[in-house]
């Protein structure tokens, strides 16, 4: 990758943590510089000379920029610690006053429907892996969990599985390899893990098929929560469906094929 698409995706990445683009563009410029006139940020960020001087004063005012009062007048931007650490609190604080007002806003009261068999979809990794630790963390007996590949394994699953086994929950976790299997043993306490013997669960790997789609995790909390994902290799996305309820038909095939392929060796009883 070219330094000026590394450059490009770093103006990117500060315009979604709220920054507009010429200050991202005039921020990025000086973090490549040890200091810089307007006209030397105008030349590498390749901005109007005239909206420098906005975009620096407004990143003064975020403690993003340091000024020096001199002709011309020189600018410098803070230390990658300290802009980072900056950002973050600012972002944070954001996120902070978005859930309060979300949890502010009056719900609108609708006539209720009561359906028996409800599935819904979610999409993004970050969003399934956020569900999958809430699930965990709503466990009230016991968590059966399946995971496909070493990408699972986060540093928040760990935690919530910790949590979990912490509270008395009893974790099983089925994995497809052996390392995944040390990984999850050495990390998680009072954890019973082992390796799958469910061949379909990378079965497209090994197959003549076109779809090479292969399941990520498959978590059944107390039997009657499920949250089943898929990742498509071509496309690196993961989905995922999610339901509740014992007589819940995903939730029942799910326990099924659990009963059947997964959890008989460990546990006759399980069914």
């Amino acid at each position: 990758m070219s330094s000026d698409d590394t450059q490009q995706q770093a103006v990117g990445l500060l315009q979604q943590l709220g920054l507009k683009e010429y200050e991202a563009k005039c921020f990025v410029a000086l973090s490549r510089l040890p200091k810089g006139t307007a006209k030397q940020i105008s030349d590498i960020a390749d901005t109007p000379r005239t909206r420098v001087y906005d975009a620096i004063r407004v990143l003064e005012a975020k403690g993003l920029v340091e000024i020096q009062h001199s002709s011309p007048q020189q600018f410098r931007a803070v230390s990658l610690d300290e802009a980072t650490e900056t950002l973050r609190q600012q972002y944070e604080s954001r996120v902070d006053e978005l859930s309060a007002m979300l949890e502010d806003i009056e719900p609108v009261e609708l006539e209720e429907e009561t359906t028996a068999h409800e599935v819904w979809g979610l999409s993004s990794a970050g969003s399934i892996a956020a569900r999958t630790s809430k699930l965990i963390g709503e466990a009230a007996g016991e968590v059966v969990l399946v995971v496909g590949s070493d990408g699972v394994v986060t540093d928040a699953l760990i935690e919530s599985l910790n949590e979990a086994t912490e509270r008395g929950i009893s974790v099983l976790v089925g994995t497809v390899s052996e390392d995944i299997r040390e990984q999850l043993q050495s990390r998680v306490t009072d954890i019973n893990v082992f390796v799958s013997e469910l061949k379909w669960l990378h079965e497209s790997e090994n197959s003549e098929s076109d779809d090479n789609v292969t399941i990520e995790r498959i978590l059944l909390v107390d039997r009657d929560t499920i949250l089943l994902s898929s990742l498509d290799p071509s496309t690196a996305e993961e989905h995922a469906v999610f339901g509740r309820g014992f007589d819940n038909g995903l939730v029942v095939l799910t326990r099924r094929l659990m009963a059947s392929g997964l959890l008989s060796s460990q546990d006759p009883g399980w069914n």
